[in-house]
């Protein structure tokens, strides 16, 4: 199938044809993806209000990724049994709750412990919506993916703009915010999601570790996990580094995230037609790693565009780990994106917390360093495992190699 027939099918429908069961979850997962983002202009905020250091304050980040990743071996096990519905409400139940509950913190310490469980909620809602709407959307799953990444790329984007407007007020109001936000999503996945077919055999808890045992799959997230470690160092150092307002700080990583969108959406596809897909992922690794290095030295204006311009090598790194991960290996794509989220989010728990310690142990430039370096070992992973990777991933092949100009997925 060419990449076009994604959006444009044989019987006429289009990617933006979808049943409402469809829009929303990818509406509730807008608001899920947004809640990454949002504390991002709000950092230096939360630090003044509460008395912290940018240490402390990026544990919000850390305390979050590692309850995920934890909780990405359980969401299987949970779903194959409840169904997918009542997980999915289950989750949203808790971001709300848990939401609430940070903009009522005293103390640094109630912030970050009410962000565990609000990633916690996260991890049950995130990683089934992709399985729901892969089920339920019209033109396939890779119709599906770029459902997905579109509501990724746009929380991402719209996460801080949301935190810059409430957050000038009082850095409290975006978490009652993204509450009343996700209670709307609760509602809607209540009334327009029917319940879905549960798996024929239940997953146990250890099925996503074994299914690391795949040699690609577990490439993939080995690769996954330095690429993330850059990603969330620009996402959780770099506001302090830009120093700004809430406003100023939400317009940057805005435009950044509308990078994201863009380039994950529209650019990763005619990208991964021309070139290929693991040939595209390593050369956007290494170009972000130049970028977060350059964004590291650079003076405040230099900084500002690096940051912005991150948004696009991320976005394309995160489609084609995406499909990596759900096509590498055999094992369900429930238990397969499990096991490699699994994977990656402990280093975007570990980043956020290591790069302001790095700064205290050397400069301020080193953590950009280490992360340009982070990225660069996943780039290395990708071009060492690349047989293992390209012989099972159904990796898409170049258009001048493919067999009278039509892309096919070569096995």
């Amino acid at each position: 199938m060419e990449r076009e027939d994604l959006f444009e099918e044989p019987s006429g429908g289009t990617l933006l044809r979808q049943p409402p069961a469809v829009w929303a979850t990818a509406g509730a997962s807008v608001v899920a993806f947004m809640g990454i983002g949002l504390v991002d202009p709000i950092l230096p905020s939360i630090a003044q209000g509460l008395r912290a250091t940018p240490s402390q304050v990026s544990l919000l980040f850390t305390s979050y990724f590692l309850i995920t990743a934890v909780a990405m071996l359980v969401t299987g096990f949970v779903s194959s049994r409840i169904g997918g519905r009542k997980t999915l409400l289950a989750g949203l139940a808790l971001v709300v709750v848990f939401a609430a509950l940070a903009g009522t913190s005293g103390s640094v310490g109630e912030l970050v412990g009410f962000r565990a469980g609000w990633g916690l909620g996260n991890a049950l809602f995130v990683s089934t919506s992709l399985a729901v709407i892969v089920g339920a959307a019209a033109g396939g799953s890779a119709a599906a993916i770029l459902l997905y990444e579109s509501a990724l790329g746009l929380g991402m984007a719209c996460g801080p703009l949301l935190g810059a407007v409430l957050g000038d007020a009082s850095w409290r109001y975006p978490f009652f915010g993204t509450a009343a936000l996700m209670a709307v999503g609760f509602l809607c996945i209540t009334v327009f999601l029917k319940e879905q077919p549960r798996p024929a055999r239940k997953t146990s808890l250890l099925d996503p570790i074994k299914a690391l045992g795949h040699g690609g799959l577990a490439s993939a997230a080995a690769s996954a996990f330095f690429y993330n470690y850059a990603f969330f160092t620009v996402l959780a150092f770099t506001p302090f580094v830009l120093d700004m307002t809430p406003y100023k700080s939400g317009a940057v990583f805005f435009a950044w995230g509308v990078l994201l969108a863009v380039f994950s959406v529209l650019v990763a596809p005619r990208l991964q037609k021309r070139f290929g897909s693991l040939r595209v992922l390593g050369g956007s690794l290494i170009l972000l790693a130049v970028d977060v290095v350059v964004l590291g030295y650079g003076n405040h204006p230099t900084a500002i565009v690096c940051t912005v311009l991150s948004g696009a090598f991320i976005g394309v790194n995160n489609t084609v780990f995406t499909e990596l991960a759900l096509g590498v290996s055999d094992a369900p794509r429930p238990v397969a994106s499990a096991g490699y989220n699994f994977v990656r989010w402990f280093a975007a728990a570990a980043a956020p917390y290591l790069a302001p310690k790095i700064e205290e142990w050397s400069d301020v430039h080193m953590p950009f360093v280490v992360a340009g370096l982070a990225a660069l070992v996943g780039a290395a992973i990708v071009r060492v495992r690349r047989a293992a990777l390209t012989h099972e991933a159904g990796e898409l092949a170049p258009r001048h190699a493919a067999e009278d100009g039509v892309a096919v997925f070569a096995r």
